[in-house]
């Protein structure tokens, strides 16, 4: 079987993540690890947060508290969330680890060496009060454009212009407040990337044919536009150190790497970590999985989850910084690029608390109405909208219904009539082979929409074979059967609960905790399926006779106009 690695873009360390954050990258990256690990397939599935920048300076300094400690803690506050949405990394990184320090290092020092890398001298705000350079974020005033008074020296988050912090009017330090500003001199490490540019215009020539429309066309309009060479340093107290043996007085000076140099690099960074961290007596190979000198005669196919605004960074900027370390690095085969998920038509806010956010969500709701509403309309082709009508809906018809009541009433009336054991009943017939083709012909739909990364189209065949159970319940009635043909009854809830059985196994990459309590109902010993395929569900014969069951508590609550509104009154359910 292929080894597969799978990358999600890393969440910021300031603040709990927003559902369109979720959708974006993590949750569907955990699915298709989960899909391709239950196929056989060799996975290893790495994430991290992205510890880096001025954003988590001000939010430390905000809470009172050194930024290697506020770090700590909103790791371990955003890794209690993607738990609770049953998110299976391999391994939960930090970008500001000692493996990541040294990866991001050695990359800067093989860039150098490569021509790449230039020291610049640029002009930069210095603040005499508080005697720094201060970065893009550092200084706040108002914006030019709009008038808003809290705009930042990067771009104004009122009306979205880009700005340099000489535009704003009445600028002061986010630090101190001064408004004692001056414009000085300082030197920098700018990544050469105007020089890679042809390199990096071959290497997505060669990719970019496989890729979704969404990353494809984002990458090809920057390469249009021509790469820049940009600063990969800034004046911070927080980041991956200058490395003092190349550049001693940068080093001195307290440069540190700018974030967007050194968070790509976390993905191997943080493949080390998982390597470091090894019980005793297990070995993990991380250069088996990135460096391609190493792969031998088992190739690795990697697969990158991300939304829009993420696109560039992956198929333009940190390729450009593999391909200038002239070393064997792994670089991405397929990128899965997401639009929005907005939330009444308009943006989710971190800043402004607009729209339902990872940690609120599990508490109105346990992962897996969660995990299937958002993967059903994962925001694919375009931007898609959360309402709360739509997820009630959704939840109401597909899990409470389809689903849920299907489990429901096929093992509450077979226990009701034959017992606590799987009932015997005659041979199939023709409506069971009618089905088993059926259920073939949809799972067969299903993997090729997981095998093509087509998150909706997915879960709209899981969605077809729940269905499917339905149409030949009501078909075979076995509620009127029972009362002529017991055996014909008995055949039917013994069909429906293979049904069941094989709903709980092929659900499990969207729904696992459910999926999982499907499948406890049944006490089959030798119930080591990890995977149906569409011939082997052909025949519905995986559950026998005699197999002792229960009924487990309801799947899935089925949301009322009452709750619909409490959640509206909670979170807002107006148009953005």
């Amino acid at each position: 079987m292929a080894r597969h690695l799978i990358t999600s873009a890393l969440p910021y360390i300031n603040g709990i993540k927003h559902l369109g954050n979720m959708v974006g990258s993590m949750l569907p990256a955990d699915v298709y690890a989960r899909y391709l690990r239950q196929r056989g397939h060799d996975v290893l599935y790495i994430c991290a947060t992205d510890e880096h920048g001025t954003p988590a300076e001000l939010a430390a300094k905000e809470q009172g508290l050194p930024v290697a400690e506020f770090c700590a803690q909103a790791h371990d506050a955003q890794k209690a969330v993607y738990d609770g949405f049953a998110l299976a990394f391999d391994y939960f990184g930090r970008s500001s680890s000692p493996q990541n320090v040294e990866i991001t290092q050695h990359f800067a020092r093989r860039l150098n060496e490569n021509g790449f890398i230039e020291e610049r001298a640029i002009r930069q705000v210095y603040s005499p009060t508080d005697g720094r350079f201060l970065p893009d974020r550092y200084v706040e005033g108002t914006c030019p454009h709009c008038g808003y008074d809290k705009a930042r020296g990067d771009q104004c988050e009122n009306c979205t212009r880009v700005l340099d912090p000489t535009d704003l009017i009445d600028p002061r330090s986010a630090i101190s407040g001064s408004t004692d500003l001056e414009v000085r001199e300082t030197k920098h490490l700018f990544l050469l990337q105007s020089k890679l540019q042809h390199e990096v215009e071959e290497w997505v020539a060669a990719h970019e044919q496989e890729w979704p429309q969404l990353a494809a066309s984002i990458a090809r309009k920057w390469l249009t536009e021509g790469l820049h060479d940009r600063a990969i340093t800034r004046d911070l107290d927080w980041g991956v150190p200058v490395p003092a043996d190349t550049w001693p007085e940068l080093a001195a000076e307290g440069k540190v790497f700018y974030v967007w140099f050194d968070a790509p690099i976390e993905y191997i960074g943080a493949t080390k970590e998982w390597s470091d961290a090894a019980p005793a007596g297990e070995t993990r190979d991380w250069k088996s999985w990135w460096y391609e000198a190493d792969t031998g005669e088992n190739p690795v196919r990697y697969t990158e989850f991300m939304a829009k605004d993420n696109v560039p960074f992956h198929t333009v900027m940190f390729p450009a910084t593999e391909l200038g370390v002239r070393e064997p690095w792994k670089k991405v085969d397929y990128v899965k690029a997401f639009n929005w998920l907005t939330y009444y038509g308009g943006k989710f806010s971190t800043s402004q608390k607009r729209g339902v956010f990872t940690d609120q969500a599990l508490d109105v709701l346990p992962a897996d109405y969660w995990r299937y509403f958002l993967i059903a309309n994962a925001p694919e082709s375009d931007d898609s909208s959360f309402t709360w009508e739509h997820f009630t809906a959704t939840v109401n018809k597909d899990l409470a219904d389809t689903l849920g009541n299907f489990v429901n009433r096929v093992l509450s009336f077979s226990r009701k009539r034959f017992g606590d054991e799987v009932p015997a009943g005659g041979e199939p017939g023709e409506a069971e082979t009618k089905l088993g083709g059926q259920i073939a012909e949809l799972l067969a739909e299903y993997e090729s929409q997981m095998e093509a990364l087509q998150f909706r189209k997915a879960a709209a065949a899981l969605r077809a074979l729940w269905s499917a159970g339905n149409s030949y319940l009501e078909e075979k009635a076995p509620w009127l059967a029972i009362k002529t043909d017991k055996d014909a009854a008995a055949l039917t809830l013994r069909t429906a609960m293979n049904l069941i059985h094989l709903y709980a196994v092929v659900s499990a990459p969207l729904i696992p905790s459910v999926s999982a309590a499907m499948r406890a109902a049944f006490t089959l010993p030798d119930d080591t399926a990890t995977w149906i395929t569409p011939d082997e569900a052909k025949s519905l014969t995986a559950l026998p006779a005699g197999v002792p069951f229960t009924v487990p508590p309801v799947l899935f609550a089925k949301l009322t106009d009452e709750d619909l509104a409490a959640y509206k009154e909670r979170f807002g359910g107006e148009e953005g």
